[in-house]
């Protein structure tokens, strides 16, 4: 999961066999096309590739960006993992997850789902302008959906798509998934955490019933949705270019901003550390009764945790250990019997499965 080395990930990721090459791939991509396809499954890489787009593509022109990712999950820029992810099934799974740099929920990317990315001036940012071209774009697959009031796109009232938004200075920018051959028993899965007590001061995610538009459709694709949207987004903007195709060639990867983004996004200080401030409540009875945790934590480091039921320093000597990560040596204190099994306890509860 996200708590491994970046070059770990990578390891796991191209042991699943998941990168391709599409020869005539740009060697030398310039931020200066309207429309990009990434054929990279390294969410890595497309995020930091977006993220790059953003920062240097001409701010009064529309950009659109569409690519896949290998199985990961993405939470919003300000979530918390230990809230929104199922670490012990992402780690059992060997899935990773990877905090992105915009707003919104938690979502689940696998190469049944196809990601879009549209890039606007600030003046002109519409959310249900930018939603109405992927409508369009599903409308000519012949599904029959709707766009509701979070400019999510639905088919027979489930969820196909959901979305989060940028905006930062002149430019702006919508972007989403969307479910086409999803495995969504292991979105199910890994996006099913049922901690009730933990209440954190960031985004929440909306749990929504959710579908693939393959259940719709015998014929969509990832090819026919990617041109499809390719064919919207000419329409809506008036745009004559043909796409650029990427890859995370060495060259494009190793541009010093999408280098940067690509070693930032696995890190502890950015995966973690920019986990918004929240209060975690658990409670145990054991054999001589009960104990009660109140963990209080900003930016993954503890603040305080007050202990209920045993008479320890346990609790004070959490203080400015990272949430997740306390090693028994880092204690500073031995601990033995009923501090010991209580201990034992609190690591299960705050576990990062790193």
């Amino acid at each position: 999961m996200i708590s491994f080395s970046f070059r770990h990930v990578v390891r796991i990721l191209s042991a699943r066999r998941l990168y391709t090459t599409v020869s005539g791939a740009s060697s030398v991509v310039t931020p200066t096309h309207s429309i990009y396809l990434s054929t990279s499954t390294n969410p890595y890489f497309n995020l930091s590739f977006e993220d790059w787009l953003f920062r240097h593509a001409p701010q009064k022109e529309p950009l659109l960006l569409l690519y896949r990712d290998a199985p990961c999950v993405v939470i919003g820029r300000n979530q918390n993992p230990w809230k929104e992810v199922n670490l012990r099934a992402a780690r059992a799974q060997g899935i990773p997850w990877v905090r992105r740099r915009s707003g919104g929920g938690t979502v689940y990317h696998d190469l049944g789902n196809t990601n879009f990315s549209i890039h606007v001036p600030r003046t002109t940012f519409d959310r249900g302008a930018t939603a109405q071209v992927i409508l369009r774009a599903v409308h000519a697959l012949g599904i029959d959906a709707d766009v509701n009031e979070r400019n999510d796109i639905c088919v027979g009232g489930e969820k196909a798509s959901g979305s989060a938004y940028k905006i930062v200075s002149g430019r702006a920018y919508h972007h989403g998934t969307m479910l086409i051959t999803t495995r969504l028993e292991t979105l199910g899965d890994l996006l099913r955490v049922g901690k009730d007590t933990m209440i954190t001061k960031g985004v929440a995610s909306v749990r929504s019933p959710v579908c693939n538009l393959a259940q719709f459709s015998e014929t969509v694709s990832h090819d026919t949705f990617m041109n499809a949207v390719v064919d919207s987004f000419k329409a809506e903007y008036g745009v004559h270019d043909e796409p650029c195709i990427v890859n995370d060639t060495d060259d494009l990867a190793r541009i010093g901003y999408i280098e940067r983004g690509m070693a930032e996004l696995p890190s502890w200080d950015w995966a973690f550390g920019q986990t918004p401030q929240f209060e975690y409540t658990i409670k145990k009875s054991f054999a001589w009764g009960d104990v009660t945790a109140h963990i209080h934590a900003r930016h993954g480091v503890i603040l305080s945790c007050t202990l209920q039921g045993l008479d320890s320093e346990l609790g004070k000597a959490l203080e400015g250990k990272r949430y997740g990560f306390v090693k028994d040596e880092e204690l500073g204190m031995d601990v033995s019997g009923r501090e010991e099994v209580v201990w034992a306890w609190l690591k299960e509860e705050m576990s990062s499965y790193d």
